[in-house]
């Protein structure tokens, strides 16, 4: 049986990740309009702008997460990263190779994107596989012991 709660988890990060993805789309659509950057250079830049936007998010809401900022940031970063690259290449490549319109060539990327930064995300930012262990420990695990709990000899 499928595990239905990473189901919940990646509907979860692709809706949060929507508001991410319309900031992306806008700053995308307004810099190729105005004749600033080619595609592939203003979806990078709105890339980077919805990342910002979706560590937020993503932290709070899709992975509630309670770990220190400063050690989630800097990978979250580094995914994001990743992501912007992955985003850049494939604009670059669907726009030119197969010659799709820009917004049909960042709907394919955006789907590519999503998946893999989904994955790194859950199994290295956040680590889900480690708070699953570890939440799933029976709470004498998680007690401070006292004084009264030393063995008797």
């Amino acid at each position: 049986m499928p595990d239905l709660r990473a189901a919940r988890r990646f509907v979860v990060y692709a809706g949060v990740g929507a508001i991410g993805t319309g900031a992306q789309y806008a700053i995308l659509i307004a810099m190729v309009h105005s004749g600033l950057a080619s595609p592939a250079v203003s979806s990078m830049a709105g890339a980077t702008i919805g990342a910002i936007v979706n560590y937020t998010l993503n932290r709070q809401i899709t992975f509630r997460s309670n770990s220190n900022p400063l050690s989630t940031a800097p990978k979250f970063a580094i995914i994001a990263l990743l992501g912007v690259l992955m985003n850049g290449v494939c604009m670059k490549f669907f726009t030119t190779i197969p010659g799709l319109n820009y917004l049909i060539a960042q709907l394919v990327t955006t789907a590519l994107v999503l998946g893999l930064t989904y994955l790194l995300n859950s199994k290295w930012t956040f680590n889900e596989h480690r708070r699953r262990t570890h939440g799933s420990m029976p709470p004498t695990f998680n007690k401070v012991p006292s004084p009264d709990d030393a063995p008797s000899s």
